[in-house]
C-alpha cells in the first residue's frame, strides 16, 4: 500500500509506492496495431482495470477511455498511519485518494500534439469528466507525461489524474497568494490581472483566441514552457465553459514546429483546489528541454537559459 510520509526538516510530504517499481516501461515506439504489447491499445482492455469511463465514436468503439491506475500511487484504501515511537519526527500518513489513467485516444501516438483537434477536444472533455467525478477531494491534478525525458513509462498519449485529500504545499501557495492579491486589490484576480497586463505588453505573449491567452510565463522554469489561462478568469478547469482546447492544440504544434518534432514535455492542468476563494485555472506546458540539476533539486530555485521573451518570439513564429 502507498504511504505518505511527512519530511522532518521541511515539512513537504512525498508518497512512497514501492508497487510503481512494478509498473512496465514501455521503451519502444507505439505501433499501429492491437497485437502488440501496447496495454493501452484497442483489443487489449483485459490488460487495465475496470473501465471507469468511455466515449464512444460513430462505429462503437472507444476513442478515449478512464481506469483506475493498475499501479496507484494512491489508494482509496489506503491504511491508517503507522505508528512510531519517535512521531515528532517519523510522520505516516496514509496515501488516500484515487489515481486515474486517462486513454487520449484509441490510436497508438506518442504525443497530443499528433492528435487531430477532433481528437484532442474529446480527450480535453474526458479530462474535465473525471475530474468532476473527484469534486469531494482536496485537490484534483491531471498530468500528462510525454517521451522518457519527461517520465513516459508507456509511450500511448495518456492523462494521470490524483484526486488528493490534501493540498499540496505547491497549490496550497499559490492558493494563498491568490487570495492575498483579492486582498489587496479588493477583489482582482491574480492571474487575470496577469493575463491582461501581458496582453497589453505583448512581449511574452505567444497567442490569442477567442478563448485563451498562451504566453510565455515572466518566470519560466525551462526553455520554451508555456502557459495557457482563459481570457476571463474561471476558478475551475472541470466546470462547463472555454476550456481552451485550440489553443491548447496550436501550442502542441508550435513546439512540435520548433523543435523538429514533439519534444519530451510535462503537462498539467492546475485547477482550484479545496478552500481557494479566489483562483483561476490555467495548463502549463513545459517542454523538457533543459535538465535539473543540484541547484534545482537542492534549493528550488531553476535557472532558466531561455529568457522568455525569446521564447514567446521562436514560439509566434513557428
Amino acid at each position: 500500500m502507498p504511504e505518505l510520509r511527512v519530511d522532518p526538516l521541511s515539512g513537504l510530504r512525498t508518497i512512497i509506492a514501492p508497487g510503481r517499481s512494478e509498473r512496465p516501461i514501455e521503451l519502444v515506439e507505439p505501433r499501429h496495431d492491437t497485437t502488440c504489447s501496447d496495454p493501452f491499445a484497442p483489443g487489449n482492455e483485459d490488460q487495465t482495470p475496470t473501465e471507469l469511463y468511455a466515449l464512444a465514436g460513430p462505429d462503437g468503439a472507444w476513442r478515449v477511455r478512464a481506469f483506475e491506475n493498475l499501479y496507484p500511487a494512491l489508494d482509496a484504501g489506503a491504511n491508517g498511519p503507522t505508528g512510531d515511537a519517535k512521531p515528532d519526527l517519523y510522520t505516516r500518513l496514509p496515501a488516500s485518494g484515487a489515481h486515474e489513467v486517462i486513454v487520449n485516444s484509441s490510436r497508438a501516438v506518442a504525443s497530443l500534439a499528433e492528435l487531430t483537434a477532433e481528437e484532442l477536444g474529446a480527450a480535453v472533455d474526458a479530462w474535465r469528466l473525471r475530474m468532476r467525478a473527484h469534486a469531494n477531494a482536496a485537490c484534483v491534478h491531471l498530468s500528462v507525461n510525454e517521451g522518457r525525458g519527461g517520465g513516459a513509462s508507456i509511450t500511448h498519449t495518456h492523462a494521470q489524474l490524483y484526486a488528493f485529500d490534501f493540498v499540496p504545499a505547491l497549490i496550497a501557495r499559490e492558493r494563498e497568494r491568490f487570495g492575498a492579491y483579492a486582498t489587496r486589490t479588493m477583489g482582482g484576480s491574480l492571474l487575470g490581472d496577469l493575463v491582461a497586463e501581458e496582453v497589453r505588453r505583448r512581449e511574452r505573449v505567444v497567442a490569442i483566441d477567442d478563448e485563451a491567452v498562451l504566453l510565455a510565463p515572466f518566470a519560466s522554469l525551462l526553455p520554451y514552457q508555456m502557459l495557457l489561462a482563459p481570457r476571463r478568469p474561471r476558478p475551475r478547469f472541470e466546470d462547463d465553459g472555454p476550456s481552451g482546447v485550440s489553443l491548447l492544440g496550436d501550442a502542441l504544434g508550435r513546439l512540435a514546429r520548433l523543435h523538429g518534432g514533439s519534444p519530451p514535455l510535462n503537462l498539467w492542468v492546475r485547477t482550484a483546489p479545496r478552500g481557494a476563494e479566489h483562483f483561476c485555472w490555467r495548463i502549463d506546458i513545459v517542454p523538457r528541454i533543459g535538465s535539473l540539476a543540484g541547484l534545482e533539486l537542492g534549493s528550488g530555485v531553476h535557472l532558466n537559459s531561455v529568457t522568455p521573451e525569446r521564447a514567446a518570439s521562436e514560439l509566434r513564429t513557428a
